[in-house]
């Protein structure tokens, strides 16, 4: 694992980063350098997912960085319309063949599309890859408590993580909840709110305190928060930027000036609303 991120012991054992990298909205043309500068910048952790369309420039990035396999953890998803215990093999299938993989570190169910009503199924799916050994750890994105309960109380298996969105202008604390008292953990998607809140005075002013910027700032909080965290950039200079923030802390005044801008903002839908 790499020396620059801390760890999060999984509720199955497994250590995966706190501090990722994330390739969402990134054309897979583009892919390969991004992962490549984050590889060379430190980063061990990679999230994709079927529908970026990018899991082949992940896999050239990761079979040329000369990065040993077991130092890597991978993540990538299932998307909606291959939700089914059948169809969820197959795709899966399909993204380790794209990934050039032998398996992967974590296999998400993308969405819970509540109106299709299958992800039981799928997630029984992911059982069978995590007992085949095909996957180290399985998980879900975009559950809400009621999702997560209902799996728990139908498959008996917890899922390790619950990946969100999540970032000061939309906290989650309830679901936050939820997860504390299964003993999933929170991982956090669109981290910077796509940079909506970067302007915000109780941002600018910490980062001007520590010497940081914004983004810095939010990243921190996150960490500090013991959420695990998968910041996105193509630019090699935000890239490294977003891997710097082991080098301070904030206080507790500062981490509630973060919590306080908490106001419901979505930069993505609603779960419930997604099929």
């Amino acid at each position: 694992m790499s020396t620059f991120s801390p760890t999060v012991t999984l509720n199955n054992g497994v250590v995966m980063p706190q501090l990722g990298f994330g390739v969402f909205q990134v054309p897979d043309d583009e892919t390969t350098a991004a992962v490549a500068s984050a590889l060379e910048a430190g980063y061990r952790s990679v999230d994709t997912a079927a529908v970026y369309g990018n899991e082949r420039g992940v896999g050239r990035a990761l079979a040329s960085s000369g990065v040993p396999r077991e130092e890597l953890f991978v993540t990538t998803k299932l998307w909606n319309d291959d939700q089914g215990y059948d169809a969820t093999l197959r795709a899966f299938d399909a993204s380790l063949d794209k990934l050039g993989l032998e398996y992967t570190d974590l296999y998400l169910i993308h969405w819970p599309t509540p109106a299709r009503d299958r992800y039981v199924d799928s997630y029984r799916a992911l059982e069978k890859l995590l007992a085949d050994g095909r996957t180290r750890t399985i998980g879900v994105s975009n559950f809400q408590p009621a999702h997560l309960e209902r799996l728990v109380a139908e498959t008996g298996v917890v899922p390790v993580l619950n990946q969100v969105e999540l970032h000061p202008g939309l906290q989650q604390r309830e679901l936050r909840a939820t997860h504390a008292a299964l003993g999933i953990a929170t991982e956090a998607w669109s981290p910077l709110a796509q940079g909506a809140l970067l302007k915000e005075d109780a941002l600018t002013t910490l980062a001007e305190r520590h010497d940081r910027s914004p983004a810095q700032i939010v990243l921190r909080w996150h960490l500090q928060s013991g959420n695990i965290v998968i910041p996105k950039s193509v630019t090699p200079a935000r890239i490294r930027e977003n891997l710097d923030v082991f080098g301070f802390t904030l206080s507790d005044e500062d981490m509630a000036a973060v919590d306080a801008l908490d106001r419901g903002l979505r930069t993505g839908p609603h779960p419930d609303e997604l099929n």
